[in-house]
C-alpha cells in the first residue's frame, strides 16, 4: 500500500482496514521458535526515522538478528496516525530479515486506538502474521492500576469496550499495555507477553528500543 498519502486519507485507510484485523487465534508456545519486537526512534532538528528490528529465539530469548536503517520522515505528527509515519521505515527494516518471525512484537498500540487500527494491527495485517501490541503509555481507555505482583492485570476499557489489558511484567514497575495487533486474542497475547519478559519490556522489543536509539545517536 502506498503511505503517501494526506492525513484525512490516512483516517479514511484505517476505517477501511480495521475491518481486516482478526483479534482471536492462539500463539501456542511450543510452536513459537522465533519472536522479533520493533521500535523506531527521531532525532530532534533531524528529518530522518530510525527504525529497528530484532528477532530473538523463543524460548530461550536469545539473539537471532538485528537490523536497522533510517529514512526520510515522510508524514507529519499526528495523534492516531503514528503508523503512517513509522511503518515505511520499519517495512523497509523487516525486508532485510533472513527469517521469518512467529510472532511480532510492536511498540505501540492495536485496537487500543481511537479508530480501532494503531500500528499493531497495521503491521500485523500488511505483514500477515501474529502481531501483539506492546505500549508504554495509554492511547485511548481507562483501567484500574494492576497488583503489585508480576502477572497482575487488568483490563483497559474504550467506549464500554475491552481494548487491551493492563500488565504487571516485572514486580512493584509500571505496566505496560497490550492490545490485539493481529491475528491473536487478547489474554492469549498478555499471556505470550509475560514470557518474553525479563524487565518491564519484552526483550526483543527492549533490543529494538536500543538499536533504533543507538542508530539515532551515531546517525
Amino acid at each position: 500500500m502506498s503511505f503517501d498519502v494526506s492525513p484525512r486519507e490516512a483516517v479514511d485507510i484505517q476505517m477501511e482496514m480495521r475491518h481486516e484485523v482478526i483479534a482471536t487465534g492462539r500463539v501456542d508456545p511450543g510452536k513459537v521458535k522465533l519472536v522479533a519486537g520493533c521500535d523506531a526512534s527521531y532525532k530532534r532538528g533531524d528529518d530522518r526515522i530510525f527504525a529497528a528490528v530484532a528477532v530473538y529465539s523463543y524460548p530461550e530469548l536469545e539473539e537471532v538478528e538485528l537490523h536497522s536503517g533510517s529514512s526520510p520522515v515522510t508524514f507529519p505528527y499526528v495523534p492516531g496516525l503514528l503508523s503512517f509515519r513509522e511503518a515505511p521505515s520499519l517495512l523497509t527494516v523487516f525486508d532485510k530479515l533472513k527469517s521469518v518471525p512467529d510472532v511480532l512484537l510492536v511498540d505501540g498500540q492495536g485496537l487500543a486506538h481511537p479508530r480501532g487500527f494503531g500500528i499493531a494491527s497495521h503491521i500485523g495485517v500488511l505483514l500477515g502474521v501474529p502481531t501483539i501490541g506492546v505500549a508504554k503509555s495509554v492511547l485511548v481507555g481507562e483501567y484500574e492500576e494492576p497488583g503489585e505482583k508480576r502477572g497482575s492485570r487488568t483490563d483497559l476499557l474504550f467506549k464500554g469496550e475491552r481494548v487491551g489489558v493492563a500488565l504487571r511484567t516485572r514486580d512493584g514497575v509500571k505496566p505496560v499495555f497490550v492490545s490485539v495487533g493481529h491475528l491473536v486474542e487478547l489474554d492469549t497475547a498478555a499471556d505470550f507477553v509475560l514470557t518474553c519478559c525479563r524487565y518491564r519490556l519484552p526483550e526483543p522489543a527492549r533490543a529494538a528500543h536500543r538499536l533504533s536509539n543507538i542508530a539515532r545517536i551515531s546517525g
